[in-house]
């Protein structure tokens, strides 16, 4: 850990805090900070910041009940911009979208980017449009005893190809029992984000029972 007096502030005594979500990464709002609103944050696990408009510290959420809880802060090799992982309670925007970075300016569509959080956004479009000709659509339709049976389906075709110890296939398998899961996870209503804390939540839970096994 590295003394904040090493952290170079602007003339302003500022350093700019690009926020992220520590699930999936997203990058959800760039803001400023100064020594005293680092402190806070650091104190609080909260993040607060230094409104230049407004020229007073602002706790994120404070009004609007959409914390953000801090999980961790690193500086760039510099010393002069920070990163802020967090696990959040709402939209980070004021506009109430998820995060402040919503306009395209450009895309490369040579280059395919994938990611369990896009996944899901096509997954929630799907439902909400129910487009014609597509597999998901047609998995909406048929409605949750379906979706179930995908499930247990794939979960099957998993077992087979690890007890066959295929490995391409086993991967292969893995992937489509993960799709339908987040079929159900979409038509249920669960984000991946709860899906994260739980895990999180028995990783912590994990830890304390080796750490008791370790002493007696």
């Amino acid at each position: 850990m590295i003394d904040i007096e090493k952290l170079k502030f602007d003339k302003d005594g500022l350093i700019p805090a690009i926020v992220v979500d520590t699930v999936t990464k997203k990058v959800l709002t760039l803001a400023y900070m100064n020594k005293e609103s680092l402190k806070i944050t650091m104190e609080k696990n909260l993040t607060c910041f230094w409104s230049r408009s407004r020229q007073e510290l602002w706790l994120k959420g404070e009004t609007s009940g959409n914390y953000q809880h801090v999980v961790s802060i690193t500086a760039d090799c510099d010393f002069d911009a920070l990163v802020i992982e967090v696990e959040k309670d709402g939209p980070a925007c004021h506009l109430g979208t998820d995060s402040c970075f919503h306009n395209p300016v450009y895309f490369n569509e040579e280059i395919k980017e994938f990611s369990l959080d896009g996944l899901m956004g096509l997954l929630k479009g799907r439902k909400e449009n129910l487009p014609e000709g597509s597999y998901t659509t047609y998995l909406f339709q048929k409605g949750i005893d379906k979706i179930l049976k995908k499930v247990g389906e794939e979960s099957t075709e998993v077992i087979i190809a690890a007890k066959a110890n295929d490995k391409k296939e086993t991967v292969y398998e893995i992937a489509d029992l993960c799709y339908h899961v987040m079929v159900l996870m979409t038509e249920m209503g669960i984000s991946l984000e709860e899906v994260h804390k739980e895990l999180a939540s028995r990783h912590v839970i994990d830890h304390k029972v080796k750490q008791e096994k370790m002493t007696k």
